[in-house]
């Protein structure tokens, strides 16, 4: 029932965008250090830990900017910021490290601690005092569910463009290449012969199928989530005495 509420159903879209980004980059970006820079987990850690800062900072002046800032301001910028931080981050290459995720990450962190706190605020404005703890429980599922529907959704988006891209890649190398055949024969000096040469080819394949997804998994992310910006007109001014909560 609370979910036919124009403004709370509204507000649950946009947390559903905003789970799918928040989990979903967190669930891509150490997959692509891990297999593609070869980072560990302590390097990766640093990585994601960027998207924190903001946080960090912008939180000792919310509850000001939650008085003084329009909602719909606020929340349209948070989700543009999300979406920018994946388009971002849809030129990657084999030779990508840690540094290309600080620029994304750090927009992230400033869209996400926009979008969250001031749709907090708007689960409760939207609905009678009495539904609150429902609309706050429900509000908190649907970024769950956002996140479990990407985590769920990306795993299987991946297998199936890492199996386009490899076949698209197979389908141009043409066995009478002449530039093909002095690639192979290079390669095959550096690693024992023909059959080790297939074998780089073919890794070398698998590497640049895995960074063409990870670009496509980052435009899916940044697109569906431009998505839901218009639904910000639903979306009422707050009370002139909110105080900040935190659900």
């Amino acid at each position: 029932r609370l979910l036919l509420n124009r403004q709370f159903g509204s507000v649950a879209v946009m947390a559903l965008a905003l789970g799918m980004v928040m989990y979903g980059s967190t669930y891509v970006i150490p997959q692509f250090l891990a297999i593609i820079s070869d980072y560990n987990a302590f390097q990766t850690g640093l990585v994601i830990f960027w998207m924190g800062i903001p946080a960090f900072v912008l939180m000792p002046i919310l509850p000001f900017m939650i008085r003084r800032l329009h909602i719909r301001i606020a929340v349209g910028v948070g989700m543009l910021l999300m979406a920018a931080s994946c388009f971002v981050s849809i030129s990657l290459t084999a030779e990508s490290g840690g540094a290309v995720f600080i620029e994304s990450q750090l927009i992230r962190g400033v869209g996400m601690i926009l979008a969250m706190m001031f749709l907090n605020q708007a689960t409760v404005a939207s609905v009678a005092k009495t539904d609150a703890g429902d609309a706050s429980g429900i509000f908190n599922a649907a970024r769950n569910l956002g996140g479990s529907f990407a985590l769920a959704g990306l795993a299987s988006f991946q297998d199936q463009r890492i199996w386009h891209h490899s076949r698209r890649m197979e389908e141009t190398l043409n066995a009478n290449s002449a530039s093909l055949q002095i690639y192979l024969d290079e390669l095959a000096k550096s690693f024992g012969g023909m059959e080790g040469a297939m074998s780089m080819l073919g890794r070398t394949i698998q590497r640049d199928a895995f960074v063409m997804t990870y670009n496509d998994v980052f435009l899916v992310m940044g697109v569906l989530t431009l998505m839901t910006v218009p639904l910000v007109i639903f979306l009422k001014p707050l009370p002139k005495n909110v105080s900040l909560s935190m659900h």
